[in-house]
């Protein structure tokens, strides 16, 4: 099972970037998923999930209004539209699921990282000022 993040890099403020994450070895249609990101010298942190059925969305505050995350089941795939970036965006990207079939919790839980069983290797993108 590989979670596969791309579509880092440089950009300035107030650009957009859109990684994804590509799912192999399984397919994650039926699983919660979700973006966090690690700054250097910082702890990993939310960012965004979307519910299994993608009927449902959550987002940092310091991110809401700015990305959009979303899935394509078909593709086994997650994006993250990131647009109005801030030097404080840099980071790596890592995304994540959950391993549990159609499951539902509680708001909390999807900002929580013991709630995602795998994870991407990351991605990295840099916000210039």
């Amino acid at each position: 099972v590989q979670l596969q993040a791309s579509g880092g890099g440089l950009v300035q403020a107030g650009g957009s970037k859109n990684p994804s994450c590509a799912a192999s070895g399984r397919t994650f249609s039926s699983n919660v998923m979700g973006w966090f990101r690690q700054a250097p010298g910082k702890a990993r942190g939310f960012v965004a999930a979307i519910s299994w059925s993608g009927s449902m969305t959550y987002y940092a505050d310091s991110v809401e209004g700015r990305f959009t995350i979303s899935r394509d089941n078909a593709r086994n795939t997650l994006y993250l539209l990131m647009s109005g970036l801030k030097p404080e965006d840099t980071a790596v990207y890592f995304c994540a699921a959950d391993k549990s079939s159609c499951r539902t919790y509680t708001a909390g839980a999807y900002s929580t990282r013991g709630t995602y069983d795998y994870w991407g290797q990351g991605t990295l993108v840099t916000v210039s000022s």
